[in-house]
């Protein structure tokens, strides 16, 4: 598994994804600009192929208007390809992006939407701790630290 900058192609892949319930909140509608904004991140290969993506920054926070990201740590966040999701390759993939924004010499913080108890626990396991809960457009959310 490794990482390579972010193409057009795989963007445009990436927005054609399509999650089962209760996952499907993940789904995304073509448009440039969503392009644009996946075109920030990074994507994840493996053979050649692409698994997943992730963004370490500003672009992996959820705006809101309840809670306030401070800058004194470093913003992750990714999605892998639905049909690798629940067989036991998030950990792997989750450490790679964590290792990498170790780099930033900050803590690590997260957003993930509540109702996601299997990404959730995912994220414990590797260190993260809930913070606070906010919501956004009725959707509820956890940020998570590691220290």
């Amino acid at each position: 598994m490794n990482h390579q900058p972010m193409t057009r192609e795989w963007a445009s892949q990436i927005q054609k994804w399509t999650y089962a319930a209760p996952y499907d909140f993940y789904n995304q509608s073509p448009s440039e600009e969503g392009i644009d904004e996946l075109m920030t991140y990074q994507a994840m290969v493996e053979e050649h192929e692409l698994i997943g993506f992730y963004c370490i920054g500003a672009p992996a926070q959820v705006q809101n208007s309840d809670y306030s990201y401070s800058s004194d740590m470093t913003d992750i966040g990714f999605g892998m390809r639905p049909d690798l999701t629940g067989k036991g390759r998030g950990r792997s993939f989750v450490t790679y992006v964590i290792e990498r924004a170790l780099e930033r010499g900050k803590p690590l913080r997260l957003t993930v939407a509540s109702f996601n108890e299997r990404a959730i626990h995912l994220y414990e396991t590797v260190g993260f701790r809930i913070i606070t809960s906010f919501e956004r457009n009725g959707v509820p959310f956890h940020v998570m630290v590691r220290d």
